[in-house]
């Protein structure tokens, strides 16, 4: 107790003295209080419950912009960890961390990136708390980025999406397989479009992506063609660009696409076919191609180019056409 007291006091000097004048306090705090005996009188009532200021953080995530998808996440990540750590957040210090991110690691068996994530999300909340004055440091910033390996994320071949398009029965499908491999969107982008977001003159539309941030993508003369036929094919007045095969045609959602995309993967014999695949391989694409890649980040939305850099390193092929061009 008398530990955990003087530790409370420097971290609330950090700020305000030196090393030295941070050292010398401990001491005379230590000297002090040896022979004294400290007991723990803070009342509940000061100690603001974790729901309180869980709901307050996310409160202020959303304010951000922060979609409810990534919010329902945060919360989610949060709230188990303050279950398996039986702590109050103001109480909570670096080695309950630690332990918890070791113990979760083990007993999932997750990656190094799913724990680092998860190092983010409680940094976000903590590094909140300290700014609102809850809490006096974070107790994550002691806990650094999680090293992972970097590996090349597959693309689809030029062959690959050749016999996708060679195999679709339904024209939804093979409008749907080319909006994504010409565009880049988001498949979460894809299934909030309508009919009337698509401009088939300039080949082009308005998508809503993270943060419900507006951005132009661009499509190409073979999408438009596919696109309209099987606009022109539909008897159904529902607004959304994409529905369901059969009555009452709603509006294919993401798990609708990544579940067809699946199932034609497997009639196919391509490994891993998923949507955002298909943005990865535009990107790779134009990365080969010679696009800047500040416009390849406007592009795909990407608010940091950090992210975009990720696609740039898809193929060794690239560092390999550079150094024939530029050194060979």
């Amino acid at each position: 107790m008398k530990q955990k007291l003087i530790t409370e006091i420097i971290q609330g000097m950090l700020g305000t003295l030196n090393n030295a004048q941070l050292a010398k306090l401990q001491k005379v705090l230590e000297h002090t209080l040896f022979s004294k005996e400290i007991t723990d009188t803070v009342s509940e009532d000061t100690i603001t419950p974790n729901a309180k200021l869980l709901d307050a953080f996310l409160a202020a995530k959303r304010i951000e912009g922060c979609s409810e998808k990534s919010l329902s996440y945060y919360k989610t990540t949060i709230e188990t960890m303050l279950a398996k750590v039986g702590k109050g957040v103001q109480t909570i210090e670096t080695d309950d961390l630690r332990s918890y991110l070791t113990e979760y690691q083990k007993e999932k068996q997750s990656s190094k990136v799913t724990i680092d994530n998860i190092r983010r999300i409680l940094s976000s909340f903590f590094s909140w708390l300290e700014d609102e004055d809850y809490i006096i440091k974070s107790p994550v910033r002691r806990i650094h980025k999680v090293k992972s390996a970097l590996t090349i994320k597959e693309t689809y071949t030029d062959e690959n999406l050749e016999t996708m398009r060679d195999s679709c029965e339904e024209l939804r499908d093979l409008a749907l397989i080319d909006m994504l491999a010409s565009t880049g969107m988001r498949v979460g982008e894809l299934v909030l479009l309508n009919r009337e977001d698509i401009n088939f003159d300039e080949r082009e539309c308005v998508v809503f992506g993270k943060g419900s941030k507006e951005r132009m993508v661009y499509f190409d003369a073979r999408a438009k063609i596919h696109l309209q036929n099987y606009l022109d094919s539909r008897t159904d007045d529902t607004p959304a660009l994409f529905v369901s095969l059969k009555a009452p045609y709603k509006r294919l959602q993401i798990g609708g696409v990544e579940v067809r995309l699946r199932s034609l993967g497997r009639q196919l014999g391509i490994h891993k076919m998923h949507p955002h695949k298909f943005r990865r391989t535009l990107a790779t694409m134009a990365i080969d191609k010679g696009m800047p890649i500040e416009q390849l980040q406007q592009l795909l939305g990407h608010q940091r180019i950090d992210t975009t850099l990720q696609y740039a390193m898809v193929k060794q092929s690239n560092v390999k056409i550079a150094h024939r061009k530029f050194i060979g």
